[in-house]
């Protein structure tokens, strides 16, 4: 009965997760001080970790349900532990050296700005679309692109834009429109990235869509839509990856390749050019793997490289710069540097 109980947990851990008109800050945005919220340790979060990067000066960061945390290589520092939400999903470092991060649940806070001495936060008082924030994307332009439960908000620095996501698909908002509630796991944006073109592609729990003013398009491979999309990623090389229960698929000049049957959570390119994967076997238990995929020197072809079976649930990936590639999972942060994985989580 427990494995039962753990394995409908796991699955619906998996599942759920411009010309336009301007919504003006309106309401005060709270202002915090960091040094009031650190709390040090020696091991790395425990439990659920969506989502880890590494900084411009190699810290690397990690968003989980227990906080946002940073590792300088030595000790971790819970960098939220007294803000109003405590379950963090989505994290970026912008190009000035910001960092982003978006919470979800039911004490939800919208997405806090941190620049390294206090953090400020936005949330649907100050006109995001949703306080659910599960994706966050900075455009070449240096704007902003938030993916919520219900939508997605655009954010130039003094204004939103808010597009609502249904049953006939993406809509412009122009009411002012924001949404107190969790909104359909169908129409929450796990996803968000601008190809080279400027097209936006926006990966929901339900289809995946290529957008922007003049028309919108539903991605479809083998005549179907991609469903329920967890992770885009577009390589070095402009192609766009895509990850999900349908598999690995790239998109390169207009042509999907599809790599991998299995499920794909988290995906992540290396400086070498290979592509890494969180994946697992469809069944009643899946066995969660790390696989990379080798390139060739014009990075269009990949060949099987390693594969580390029997992992949590990984849902997310990071190359640091050292080689190593660091897991954000469901059991904590874990680090694989070619030879061994090593667990962060003070239970391992």
């Amino acid at each position: 009965m427990i494995n039962s109980i753990k394995i409908i947990v796991l699955y619906l851990l998996f599942v759920c997760h411009v010309s336009c008109t301007q919504h003006q800050l309106e309401g005060k945005i709270t202002k915090v001080n960091a040094s009031d919220l650190k709390a040090t340790t020696t091991h790395g979060p425990v439990g659920i970790t969506r989502n880890i990067i590494q900084d411009k000066k190699g810290m690397m960061w990690m968003a989980s349900f227990r906080g946002v945390y940073k590792y300088d290589g030595t000790f971790f520092t819970n960098m939220t532990k007294s803000l109003t939400s405590s379950r963090f999903y989505s994290i970026l470092e912008d190009t000035k050296g910001n960092l982003w991060f978006g919470t979800v649940g039911a004490d939800a806070s919208g997405v806090y700005r941190y620049d390294g001495k206090s953090y400020e936060n936005f949330t649907t008082a100050q006109g995001l679309l949703n306080n659910e924030v599960s994706s966050i994307y900075e455009d070449t332009d240096g704007t902003f692109w938030f993916g919520v439960s219900g939508g997605f908000s655009f954010f130039d620095g003094s204004s939103f834009q808010n597009f609502i996501i249904d049953e006939n698909g993406i809509h412009e908002d122009k009411t002012g429109k924001t949404f107190a509630k969790r909104q359909s796991f169908k129409h929450t944006v796990n996803s968000i990235l601008k190809d080279d073109k400027g097209v936006l592609w926006i990966a929901t729990g339900d289809k995946t869509y290529q957008y922007n003013q003049e028309k919108t398009i539903v991605m479809t491979h083998d005549r179907k839509p991609f469903y329920n999309v967890r992770v885009l990623v577009k390589d070095s090389n402009g192609s766009i990856w895509l990850g999900g229960p349908h598999g690995l698929w790239r998109c390169q000049n207009n042509a999907f390749s599809n790599f991998s049957k299995t499920i794909v959570s988290s995906i992540v390119e290396d400086a070498s050019g290979a592509i890494w994967l969180g994946s697992a076997k469809n069944g009643v238990t899946p066995k969660w793997d790390l696989s990379q995929l080798r390139s060739n020197a014009v990075r269009t072809e990949y060949s099987q490289g390693v594969t580390i079976p029997n992992l949590p649930m990984i849902f997310g990936l990071s190359a640091s710069r050292d080689g190593n590639i660091w897991l954000a999972t469901f059991e904590g942060v874990f680090r694989y540097d070619g030879k061994t994985m090593k667990s962060f989580n003070k239970t391992k």
